[in-house]
């Protein structure tokens, strides 16, 4: 079985990315394929990236309450891109955004802190239920 393949990146203009590097060194260690895009990514880009790499998932972190702009933004384009990849949102976001993220079609939401085997376990389990 391969391993999955994971796009992280800092989509818009969030600055902080000491966490998604810190998530792309755990599902690493996990044995899943990283690619790293980096911070002030655009939908295109990310949509370009999953497309080359044949992508299993994208990981978004969002530190900027961007999130309920963001999220259905990167759906959209991939929408529109006829690509059907889960897409899961890290940082930090409040508890009432949950149900409309989730909603909107975002596989999953990890908040600060989580441990690495709650990381590693649900990107598996989206990956498996994509």
């Amino acid at each position: 079985m391969t391993p999955p393949r994971i796009v992280l990146a800092k989509l818009g203009l969030d600055g902080h990315d000491r966490g998604i590097k810190v998530v792309a060194r755990m599902l690493r260690d996990a044995g899943m394929e990283v690619i790293y895009l980096g911070l002030r990514q655009t939908t295109d880009s990310i949509v370009a990236a999953v497309e080359q790499e044949d992508a299993d998932a994208i990981g978004l972190s969002m530190h900027n309450a961007g999130h309920l702009t963001l999220g259905p933004a990167m759906l959209a384009a991939l929408d529109t891109a006829e690509l059907d990849v889960p897409v899961i949102i890290g940082g930090i976001v409040p508890d009432a955004d949950l149900p409309i993220l989730h909603d909107a079609g975002i596989a999953a939401v990890l908040g600060p802190g989580a441990s690495a085997e709650e990381v590693v376990s649900t990107v598996r389990r989206v990956v498996a239920d994509a």
